[in-house]
């Protein structure tokens, strides 16, 4: 007859882990076998093996591998968070360029356009904080529309503009490629487009060169 106090002990076991139910599992397993023993007769003097040293290594391996997926993946995502981005992901076409002058600006084009249909996913270029976010440009001014701004890590500033939503707020937190809002065609805006910039501050006239800065981030639009 099975011992019933090893019984009580596996019946009110509860692993939290894969190893933990691996060796749940054995134990179970040895107190199935040595019971059979016992009814056969032999006593149970002779340990049978139950949990094969086999099967304690695939369960490791399994593991192991587990593990190593977890931490590609995190070493992946910590990549990512270095590097920069197009806010624009699949077929874009590059309107107009920064610097670009004529009626539709009070002086040169500050940023760079995307021209995309409404509603195409707007992501973040890089990791960071957004600082302003909303109607009005944020702050800007309504040429911009809906906008949201983001300081980065090295002191630089990204704002999206003409949105037609915005799905972040000021305060949070987002990580490079995350989506921050939706393309549209709010505010002084000839048809559907992102206007994105690159700032030294998170105000209106510290615009610099989009396409040549993130060039040095090894990113060609």
């Amino acid at each position: 007859m099975p011992n019933t106090t090893t019984l009580r002990t596996v019946k009110n076991l509860r692993p939290r882990s894969r190893t933990g139910v691996a060796i749940a599992a054995g134990l179970c397993a040895s107190v199935a076998v040595t019971g059979a023993s016992v009814a056969a007769g032999d006593g149970g003097g002779e340990p049978t093996q139950v949990f094969a040293p086999a099967t304690a290594t695939q369960l490791a391996d399994a593991t192991g591998a587990q593990a190593d997926t977890q931490q590609a993946a995190a070493e992946k995502a910590e990549e990512l968070e270095k590097t920069w981005t197009s806010p624009i992901e699949g077929d874009y076409t590059l309107s107009a360029t920064y610097g670009n002058s004529g009626d539709r600006w009070a002086s040169g084009h500050s940023g760079q356009d995307f021209a995309v249909d409404t509603g195409t996913p707007v992501h973040a270029a890089h990791s960071g904080t957004v600082v302003k976010a909303g109607g009005n440009g944020a702050g800007d001014g309504p040429a911009y529309g809906n906008a949201v701004v983001i300081k980065h890590d090295d002191d630089t500033f990204t704002q999206y503009a003409h949105l037609s939503e915005v799905d972040v707020k000021a305060g949070q937190k987002v990580s490079t490629n995350d989506e921050i809002g939706l393309s549209g065609n709010t505010g002084n805006s000839s048809g559907p487009h992102l206007h994105f910039e690159i700032r030294t501050t998170a105000d209106y006239g510290s615009a610099v060169d989009p396409v040549a800065f993130l060039a040095k981030q090894d990113l060609k639009l």
